[in-house]
Order: C-alpha cells, then structure tokens, then sequence
C-alpha cells in the first residue's frame, strides 16, 4: 500500500433522473455533484442520494461507491483522445459516479473484507464496481467501459458495518480484513466480457 495519508477528497450525491442515452431515455444517477459537510451515512448509503437500478447499484453490499481521486488524470486524458477535451474538462468528482473520491488509497491497496475506518462511521470493502452503458454516456465517448476494463481502474463498493458521517477533508484507516481474494483480481475477472 502506498505510504500517502488516507483521506476523503470528496463527498457525493445524486437523485435518480432522466437522460437521453443511445435515443432513449433512462433513469441514471450517475452524475453525482459534490457536497459540504458532514454527511449522514446509513445501512443504504449517503443521505441524498439514490440509486437508479437496484439491480445492479445500491444494497446493503453496494451502499457506498469509493474511487481513488488519482485515476482523474487518466479519465481526462482518456477522454481528450477520444475527442471530449472541452465538455466538462475538468471532470469534478462525482463525474465517475462515485460517493467518495479517496486519497492515497488505490484499487491495488484493497482486498473483499477490509475495513475502512472513518472518525465517525466503519465501511467495508465488498467488490469492485462493474461499469454499464450508462459508464459510456457519462463518459462521453463509446469505448469507456472497455478503457475501465484494461486499466483496472474501477473503484470498489462499500457495505456499511457502523453507520454514522463522513465528510470530505478527514482521514480514515485502512484495517486489513481476510485477504483472501484482492479488487484488482476479483475485476478481472468480471471483466473478461468487456475485453474482446
């Protein structure tokens, strides 16, 4: 693990509304805008936010989605090779469809059980995220989701073992859980479809 201090860069939410997507119109909640504060987290996640599909997004094992704010670079310059460079340049967090956008803390750190200790609330790790279409529109260009699958950059779900507050600029602890299966291979292997 790397030897940066563990921080909360930022905190998002978002309520569920309709976009236009490939002609059609689907309820996202993907793009999720920063927040001040503290901010309540419960057994279902952040106070504020929702959950389009819960089929595949939300849940007791998939309340709180964690991105590392380092990969941000990598999505700008991904999105400038794809001819995107002037729509939403800067790319704020929440733009990958996270709740938190970590410090110090990269996908390769994180093993399934480890615990996130924060001063007022514990969440752990479940899996990592797999992206959807909706990733592409978000993104704006067609081969987002397969850029997430060869970089590994995904991000991780967190489940919600005490719950309490988080808000950004404080620090948290990573305690090391079972380590029997890492984000890093359990993403790769869910992504071997996206790769061809």
């Amino acid at each position: 693990m790397s030897s940066q201090v563990l921080s909360v860069v930022s905190v998002q939410v978002a309520q569920a509304r309709k976009v236009l997507i490939e002609g059609r119109t689907i309820l996202t909640a993907i793009h999720k805008t920063p927040v001040g504060g503290s901010v309540a987290v419960a057994p279902l996640g952040l106070a504020g936010d929702e959950q389009a599909d819960l089929s595949v997004h939300g849940g007791l094992d998939k309340a709180v989605y964690a991105y590392p704010s380092a990969h941000y670079g990598f999505w700008r310059n991904a999105r400038q090779a794809a001819g995107v460079a002037g729509i939403d340049e800067q790319l704020i967090f929440g733009a990958l469809g996270e709740n938190l956008s970590l410090g110090g803390l990269l996908e390769s750190d994180v093993w399934v059980g480890d615990i996130l200790r924060f001063a007022n609330c514990v969440l752990r790790v479940e899996q990592p995220r797999e992206p959807c279409y909706k990733f592409n529109a978000a993104m704006g260009f067609k081969t987002a989701v397969k850029a997430m699958a060869q970089s590994g950059f995904c991000g991780f779900y967190l489940s919600v073992d005490t719950p309490g507050t988080v808000q950004a600029g404080e620090h948290f602890e990573l305690l090391p859980g079972p380590r029997h299966a890492s984000i890093p291979q359990r993403f790769q292997a869910k992504m071997f479809k996206h790769m061809r």
